[in-house]
């Protein structure tokens, strides 16, 4: 099996850059006094993380370092839990900064999507992105039926709303954030989802399966 292609940012060295070989961006780095680059392993994220800062990414690294591992729940004994749900959360080291989101079958916990990160974002953006993700997934299946949890009230009032309502200022640095986010916006202006989309209650059940752990 061939390896898996890289590509590297340097963000400070002899040229600032995105390259595709450690050959290249060896050169760009060694020797060079405070240098500052990162491997990822596709282009998107390459070019998002290049846009914003090293700092971001570190934020971003310590966050994911100090994050506690979700055990999967048993939710079969708590009837008032919809098992066949999707659960999303969305997660921002920083406002703004890194920010990511993500979905979960309740009942398994398996990863169903998960989006970023991308620098210059926010908590309630990853959040609606994150419902938005999760409504489009189940109506390009034809599936209607399933519910979606989301714990975050400010989500659930931009979907009822039909269009986020960001104060967040576009900037270079987020410029995939909020391309994202007038596609959200684009698409749920233009579909009418039936899936049932209901509130976490997290002070009742604890954190929702979604949660990224670094709380």
């Amino acid at each position: 099996m061939a390896p898996r292609r890289k590509f590297y940012v340097v963000w400070q060295g002899l040229s600032p850059g995105i390259y595709d070989s450690w050959e290249e961006c060896q050169a760009q780095v060694e020797g060079f006094k405070g240098a500052r680059y990162k491997a990822f392993s596709n282009i998107e994220d390459a070019t998002a993380a290049f846009r914003g800062s090293y700092e971001d990414q570190a934020t971003l690294l310590i966050a994911m370092a100090n994050r506690k591992e979700q055990s999967v729940s048993d939710y079969s004994a708590m009837p008032d839990i919809r098992t066949d749900a999707i659960a999303v959360d969305g997660a921002c080291s920083g406002v703004p900064g890194p920010m990511e989101y993500r979905g979960v079958e309740v009942s398994t916990g398996r990863q169903l999507f998960h989006v970023g990160p991308y620098p210059g974002g926010t908590n309630n953006i990853a959040e609606y992105l994150a419902l938005i993700h999760a409504l489009a997934l189940l109506d390009k299946q034809g599936d209607h039926t399933t519910p979606i949890y989301s714990d975050s009230v400010t989500a659930l009032a931009w979907l009822r709303n039909r269009h986020s309502k960001t104060t967040l200022a576009p900037t270079d640095e987020n410029r995939t954030v909020f391309a994202l986010l007038e596609r959200a916006d684009r698409w749920i202006a233009t579909h009418s989802p039936r899936n049932p989309v209901l509130k976490w209650q997290t002070d009742v059940w604890g954190e929702i399966p979604a949660d990224f752990g670094r709380k």
